[in-house]
């Protein structure tokens, strides 16, 4: 799995635990949700960086 594919993964995951946790009625599993969303947007900003880095070394 890429890793663009998987931060993806990671941030779906993040919001079904929101999500699971708003429903529940459990802050804490609502925080973890958004704490997960939150890295994986973190390391997507990093493969875009990455991607972004690739393109004008590619150019050279």
């Amino acid at each position: 799995m890429s890793d663009k594919a998987r931060h993806n993964t990671e941030e779906a995951f993040g919001k079904g635990k929101e999500a699971a946790g708003k429903v529940t009625g459990d802050e804490k599993l609502e925080h973890e949700g958004q704490a997960d969303q939150a890295g994986a947007k973190v390391k997507k900003a990093g493969d875009s960086l990455k991607d972004a880095f690739h393109k004008v070394a590619d150019k050279d």
